[in-house]
Parts: C-alpha cells; sequence; structure tokens
C-alpha cells in the first residue's frame, strides 16, 4: 500500500477546517449536549467523545485533490461499493458528506429515474458540486446545505442514506443520525463505509477508522440495527443499517 496512507491526513467530507470549524461548533445548537464526555484530546481528535469514542478533527476543502485522487479507485474499489447498493431505478439516494460529489454523480448514473440529494456543509464544497453538475448537465442530483445537527432533508423522502468516511468526524452524531432517521422512508436505510478499526494493515489515522462492534454500539443507541455486513472491500467496512 503506497506511503500516501501514512503521510496525508485523512481529509473529512463533512466538515470544516481551523478557525472555522471552531466557529462551526460554536455555532451549531445540539438537541441534548449531556449525552457527549469531554476528556483528553488526541492529535486527532477533538477532546469531545460519543458511548467512549473520540470524535475526529475535520478537515475540509483542503483536500478536494485527494477525494478525486487518481488512484482512489484502485486502493478502495468505489466501483464495487456502489455497485453493491441495493437500490431501485427510482430510488432517492442522500449522500451525506458530499464532498467534491465523488460518490454523488456516480450514483446518479444508477438512479436514472430516481435522484441523488448531495449534502454538504462548507460553502466551498458546495461551489464545486455545483460546478460539476453544471458541466455534467447533470439532472438527479440535488445540492443541499446541510448544518452540524441535521443534513436538511425532507421529511420520509430518503431510500438510502450513505455516508463514505463521514460519519466519524460528525461532530454531533447523536443529532444528525436522529434527523436521518427522521429523513428516511419507512424501509430507508443508512450505509457507512468506513475504515476498519479492527484492521492494523489498514495505515489510517486511529481516530480515522472505526471497529464494527463501536459503529453497532452507537447506531443501535439511536435506533437502528445492523441489516448487511459486506466484507469485500479492500480497507473499509460496508455496513447497512435499518431502523428498528
Amino acid at each position: 500500500m503506497k506511503l500516501i496512507w501514512l503521510l496525508l491526513p485523512v481529509f473529512s467530507l463533512f466538515g470544516v477546517t481551523g478557525c472555522r470549524a471552531q466557529q462551526k461548533r460554536a455555532e451549531a445548537k445540539p438537541v441534548n449536549d449531556a449525552i457527549y464526555t469531554y476528556g483528553d484530546t488526541s492529535a486527532d481528535g477533538i477532546g469531545k467523545y460519543y458511548l467512549g469514542r473520540e470524535i475526529a478533527h475535520v478537515m475540509g476543502a483542503a483536500g478536494s485533490a485527494w477525494l478525486e485522487r487518481a488512484d482512489r479507485q484502485q486502493e478502495e474499489n468505489t466501483a464495487l461499493a456502489i455497485a453493491k447498493m441495493d437500490v431501485s431505478p427510482s430510488a432517492i439516494v442522500a449522500d451525506i458528506g458530499a464532498g467534491t460529489g465523488y460518490y454523488s454523480f456516480k450514483l446518479s448514473e444508477k438512479l436514472p429515474k430516481g435522484k441523488v440529494y448531495a449534502v454538504e456543509i462548507q460553502d466551498e464544497m458546495i461551489a464545486a458540486l455545483e460546478k460539476r453538475k453544471a458541466a455534467s448537465r447533470n439532472r438527479n442530483v440535488t445540492i443541499i446545505k446541510g448544518s452540524a445537527v441535521s443534513p436538511n432533508l425532507p421529511a420520509h423522502s430518503v431510500d438510502l442514506a450513505i455516508m463514505v468516511d463521514v460519519y466519524h468526524e460528525l461532530e454531533y452524531p447523536y443529532e444528525m443520525l436522529q434527523s436521518i432517521k427522521s429523513a428516511l422512508k419507512k424501509d430507508g436505510k443508512i450505509l457507512l463505509i468506513e475504515y476498519r478499526g479492527e484492521d492494523p494493515a489498514v495505515h489510517i489515522k486511529a481516530l480515522h477508522k472505526t471497529t464494527v462492534a463501536q459503529l453497532n454500539k452507537e447506531l443501535s443507541a439511536n435506533g437502528f440495527t445492523l441489516y448487511y455486513k459486506g466484507n469485500f472491500l479492500p480497507m473499509q467496512h460496508f455496513l447497512l443499517y435499518e431502523k428498528k
């Protein structure tokens, strides 16, 4: 595996960087901040914990080129991840933390009669999404500006919500999961694609990896249960959750 994984930070698909990250945290209005604990801050964390897991520090628009790197398909097999998403051609999919739209626009090709909500919080990323949409003349990607506590999706509108290397950096995971649950249709599901925390061979910084046990604990606490676990990606979990 290339040394790039050891040397480069894992860039967030849903967040801001530097002073703006602190500003967003100050502006966010959580439903119940008492569910979080605060302690020692790791080099890559924010010192805020959810169910025993320190939330990873976010990085943002500076990572755009990394999200679009030429060897991402080879390293992560993103085509296989998309192929394994079991959605109908008319499905409504929300790509939460869409970043540059790497997944959003590829997914839209799978949904000729459906729609992709590309949800982002950063103005820079939203501008990139709009530019990409205009250049491709895409008609079934809708760009939505989310917040730290909500993706701002219509209620009961989404068949599948995906987060690709995003969940571990959500500053308010409880609030986000509750908001996503409200946006899902009755049989809607959440897909988490996260670097495998159990695997020391995955050379990603520790806080940017997650274990199945931890994810199951957090999703269960928010009314979800594991529906399908895929072990086919080179470095990532493919975990599909349904509402209890």
